[in-house]
């Protein structure tokens, strides 16, 4: 392979500093899509658990706490519906979560809302 001269290893140099920022800002946006979209199917998950365990059950505290034993370390609003039979009962988990990157560009804790319905008497 051939030397490269001194010039061409400058233009190497400055074309590296001038991509390296844009790379980093691509890898820390995958980072903190890839954990809000795992944060979103928690919620989501939570909030169908407590929509199936308040149509089988008919109790709201055992509805919150099968959501809150799902959400796993995220802090949880659980709004379980009333069950009636025959009808569908639906369940909303409300959640913030703060971004990795949030001190740095001064953002805010993301807001998450999952839903779950399932119809009542199993």
């Amino acid at each position: 392979m051939p030397q490269l001269q001194s010039k061409e290893r400058g233009a190497a140099a400055v074309e590296f500093a001038l991509v390296l920022p844009i790379l980093l800002l691509l890898v820390v946006g995958i980072i903190e899509f890839g954990r809000l979209y795992n944060a979103q199917i928690v919620m989501t998950n939570a909030a169908r658990e407590a929509a199936r365990t308040m149509a089988v059950t008919k109790d709201a505290g055992l509805a919150v706490s099968a959501a809150q034993a799902v959400a796993g370390g995220y802090t949880i609003n659980v709004a379980p519906g009333t069950c009636t039979p025959d009808t569908q009962v639906t369940s909303t988990v409300t959640s913030q979560v703060d971004l990795l990157t949030g001190s740095w560009f001064t953002f805010g804790p993301v807001n998450l809302t999952g839903i779950g319905a399932m119809r009542c008497g199993g």
